[in-house]
């Protein structure tokens, strides 16, 4: 009998990346040149929103998805920020809603207007303020309107009500920066990646820690919750620091189920999950390339799938929603990758080759869609339902037809769990105190430049005024 090999059947084995022809690309776009590990960039399927390089403060352009090609260079911004934009999200639920956060240490709610910004704005609908050090990363609740998540620099997390404007909860089980968050399919937990190498899955309501994971052998930069099959990917750098990812059951987290090492680059790598085809994405910061592969529910757990390539290095990725994608060319994923060098932002569309030009039910289930699960207060008073679905065949089309009211509030301090967030400040962190140093340094410097150059003007000065008296005219 001939020896035949095993061949695993997957209807995403062929799935390439189709990069946009010049045209349908953004162009002429100033992308922030902060090295904060985010994407910087926030897409919908109406609204491009990418974080521009900006001197007095932190802006963010907000770009039609139709209006592509060159972008001029004096186009509207949001500029509202006194500080580096340093994350910026878009509401599931209110398609021209959009929340930023930044090193001024707020939290920021803007409403884009229908068809895009006409000027500059400045103003935005909501400005919160609970954060003693800046904001490094903010997360929408994938069931419930109006709950934002947030993650400052002090240590905590804090959640918002938009519905009254201010922070209900918050969770102050972190000894260090959080790098990521993450929530589960109902949006019932919350896992983080902290700098001190641990990795939570929380209860966000009662801020109880519910599962932490101390990862000496594997430490977590990024995690992802992979849709509902109770199991968490993470990726990060092992002990001999090659880039590698790792397995984990969400209820025991004293082990990984598999660890599998990528390569040796230093670039941050990047998880995103399709729980609708149960493809996993990993993209490089400041690679070129993008691997995906397929989670089972049975060892190995993880199959390779294929890699796009492109020569450009990617600063950040935007995900398209499902809701936006192009059903009839078979299209599963969409990236927006920026390009700094070029200031170029570039749709990657991952596809499924198909021959039929009818709807593909088996690659596009039932997803989430537009319409939120629970209210703000049902949620917070420990309700937890799935989110409402939608077909792509029909429903994708449809447009929320919620709208966001921003209550009014003048209140100056921020108290909850009996603790005022504003007065409660953590110690500053080293590389705080260097940057510091640095930034009095750089003022230290600037200021005997100009020292120096006016006393080379008063000299000047005086040798004119010599030469004056002593010419002949005065004698």
């Amino acid at each position: 009998m001939s020896w035949r090999p095993q061949y695993r059947s997957s209807k995403f084995r062929n799935v390439y990346g189709k990069v946009a022809s010049r045209e349908h690309c953004f162009d002429g776009i100033p992308i922030t040149k902060n090295v904060h590990d985010n994407h910087f960039c926030a897409v919908n399927a109406r609204f491009l929103a990418i974080v521009t390089e900006s001197a007095g403060g932190g802006s963010f352009l907000v770009i039609p998805l139709e209006q592509t090609g060159r972008i001029e260079p004096n186009y509207p911004k949001v500029c509202g920020h006194q500080g580096n934009v340093l994350d910026i999200k878009w509401n599931p639920f209110i398609e021209n809603i959009i929340a930023s956060c930044s090193e001024d240490t707020s939290v920021r709610i803007w409403e884009i207007p229908e068809g895009g910004l006409k000027r500059n704005m400045t103003e935005a609908v909501l400005e919160l303020y609970g954060h003693s050090r800046r904001v490094g990363l903010v997360e929408w609740h994938p069931t419930t309107n109006n709950i934002l998540f947030s993650a400052g620099y002090d240590y905590k997390v804090l959640i918002w009500n938009l519905d009254i404007g201010e922070p209900v909860k918050m969770i102050d089980c972190h000894t260090d920066v959080i790098l990521c968050m993450s929530f589960n399919t109902d949006g019932s937990l919350l896992a983080t990646t902290c700098k001190d190498k641990k990795l939570r899955v929380v209860e966000p309501r009662s801020g109880r820690v519910l599962q932490e994971a101390s990862c000496k052998n594997h430490r977590v930069n990024r995690v992802v919750f992979l849709g509902s099959t109770k199991r968490l990917l993470t990726t990060g750098v092992s002990r001999w620091n090659t880039r590698q990812i790792a397995l984990w059951d969400q209820e025991d987290l004293s082990m990984p189920l598999i660890e599998e090492e990528i390569d040796g680059l230093s670039g941050l790598l990047f998880p995103f999950y399709d729980a609708d085809t149960h493809m996993l994405y990993l993209a490089g910061k400041g690679d070129g390339n993008i691997r995906y592969y397929e989670i089972g529910s049975e060892k190995p757990y993880l199959s390779y799938l294929m890699e796009f390539r492109s020569p450009a290095p990617q600063k950040g990725l935007g995900v398209m929603p499902k809701h936006g994608l192009d059903v009839s060319a078979c299209e599963v994923f969409r990236f927006y990758k920026l390009i700094t060098l070029k200031g170029l932002i570039e749709p990657i569309s991952m596809i499924v080759p198909r021959r039929s030009e009818t709807y593909q039910e088996d690659i596009y289930p039932m997803t989430p869609g537009t319409e939120p699960a629970l209210t703000p207060d049902e949620w917070l008073s420990g309700v937890n339902r799935d989110p409402i679905l939608m077909s792509l065949k029909e429903g994708y089309k449809k447009t929320s037809k919620i709208v966001f009211k921003a209550p009014v509030r003048e209140k100056k301090s921020v108290v909850v769990n009996g603790i005022d967030l504003l007065e409660n400040v953590p110690p500053r962190t080293e590389n705080e105190l260097l940057r510091m140093f640095f930034r009095q340094q750089d003022e230290i410097r600037r200021l005997k430049d100009e020292l120096s150059q006016k006393d080379i003007r008063i000299r000047q000065l005086q040798l004119e005024l010599k030469n004056l008296r002593n010419s002949p005219k005065n004698n």
